[in-house]
């Protein structure tokens, strides 16, 4: 599965049992994700406007949410080995459906990949100086892209010394800021910021990483059991979550501000800036990886032809750079968040038909026994189609409740419905692009 520069990564087939690695390998990657800069973020966030424990509340149903969706997905990911987009043409949504997904995974990103990299160049300018930002970015980007070439192998070596240093260096940190100050004290003080409602704050913990819990096949496909996706979901999202999004929590109640990044980064100086660049590294390396995988699926769809999933993933990781170096990719993040929008329904499409309506998962489990894929799918199936679009707006328009909750339960009870009354039917029929392509053997830990 390798060829040239890079490894393809089963992009476009099955991830074989022989190639599967330990729960543990896999969890310290979703742990990674789970436990970026963005999080200790959204921890400052909700410690401005609420106390500590409605912010724990706030976590906890946020969590749940999350762990629900990520372990229904991974569990599909991981019976199958195969990554999201390319999974979604058997189940729901068809050839050309998930040539869509494809597309939107591959923009939404790659697009994210840029707008990190440039937030890690301003680090990396404060920490080491030299060069502009705009060169930073260029090379924070490319060195990331140089690891994701190589696949998940190499990712989990980087996420094996990144995470214990982003945990202790943060440690350091929020031990150095709250010195000096009654931890007790501040689990009961009130928020000092404006009020955010349960609501509000739940929204913003599932809303803040619901396209990372869609993708979490991409992921989940190098599982050897679906035991281990319950496992590693729950306890990244658990650590996650509470060690690094509560201390947040406490940072904003003890500075009395949501811009702990600043004061983090004064008060225990080159270390706080480390901090930036690791939180960023740890998750930048799976959205350009995930972006990756989506356009190669998004290619073989509508071109019929296989590309190289590393050649796809360098020239998206140099167009990431570009971007982040032109700086213009903070004008795109509005963008980018509508564009998420699209996600959640997903989800609750994949999850109903391979566990309730089932109509293809006989076509993959009877391609699962030679290790190949099925020879043919749906090319449309335009029920899927609408019930995404329409699941997408309420999620998007409707204030009452959570609109990702929302969104992935309409789109689950539509596609029951639709099931039911005989209305996925697909239109037009796709012939996969490597239906018989069974791995090779590979090494693995």
């Amino acid at each position: 599965m390798s060829g040239g520069v890079g490894t393809d990564d089963y992009a476009l087939s099955r991830v074989p049992e022989h190639a599967r690695y330990s729960w543990w390998s896999v969890a310290v990657q979703r742990f990674g994700q789970v436990s970026a800069l963005s999080q200790f973020l959204l921890g400052s966030t909700l410690g401005f406007g609420m106390g500590f424990w409605d912010a724990f509340l706030a976590f906890t149903l946020g969590a749940v949410i999350l762990e629900l969706v990520s372990i229904g997905v991974g569990i599909i990911g991981c019976k199958e080995g195969l990554n999201t987009s390319l999974l979604a043409r058997w189940t729901g949504f068809g050839h050309g459906g998930s040539a869509l997904i494809g597309v939107a995974i591959g923009v939404s990103l790659v697009g994210w990949f840029g707008v990190q990299s440039g937030v890690s160049a301003e680090g990396l300018v404060s920490l080491v100086g030299v060069l502009p930002v705009w060169a930073w970015s260029l090379v924070f980007g490319l060195v990331v892209t140089m690891i994701v070439l190589w696949g998940f192998g190499s990712m989990q070596w980087v996420a094996y010394v990144t995470v214990p240093a982003f945990l202790v260096l943060v440690g350091w940190s929020i031990g150095s800021a709250l010195l000096g100050h009654d931890v007790g004290a501040l689990m009961v003080s009130p928020p000092p910021g404006p009020s955010i409602s349960l609501v509000e704050g739940t929204t913003l913990v599932a809303g803040g990483f619901i396209v990372g819990a869609i993708i979490t096949p991409d992921m989940t496909r190098f599982n050897r059991t679906s035991a281990d996706v319950v496992k590693q979901t729950v306890v990244g999202f658990t650590l996650g979550e509470y060690v690094i999004g509560m201390s947040g929590v406490l940072l904003a109640h003890a500075i009395r501000s949501d811009d702990i990044i600043t004061i983090v980064t004064s008060s225990v100086g080159w270390v706080g800036t480390l901090i930036i660049i690791l939180g960023t590294l740890k998750i930048n390396d799976w959205n350009l990886y995930s972006a990756g995988l989506g356009v190669v699926n998004f290619v073989g769809s509508v071109l019929g032809r296989t590309v190289s999933r590393p050649m796809v993933t360098l020239a998206l990781g140099v167009v990431g750079s570009l971007l982040a170096a032109g700086g213009i990719l903070d004008l795109f993040t509005g963008f980018l968040s509508v564009l998420g929008v699209v996600f959640p329904p997903i989800a609750g499409i994949m999850v109903a038909e391979y566990f309730v309506v089932k109509r293809w998962r006989g076509d993959l489990e009877a391609a699962r026994t030679t290790g190949a894929l099925p020879v043919t799918s749906p090319t449309w199936v335009p029920a899927t189609l609408v019930i995404w679009a329409a699941s997408a707006l309420l999620g998007g328009l409707v204030d009452a409740g959570l609109p990702s909750v929302n969104s992935i339960v309409a789109a689950s009870v539509l596609y029951v419905l639709a099931g039911r009354l005989g209305l996925l039917r697909g239109i037009g029929v796709s012939r996969t692009e490597r239906p018989d392509v069974v791995p090779a053997p590979a090494v693995t830990s």
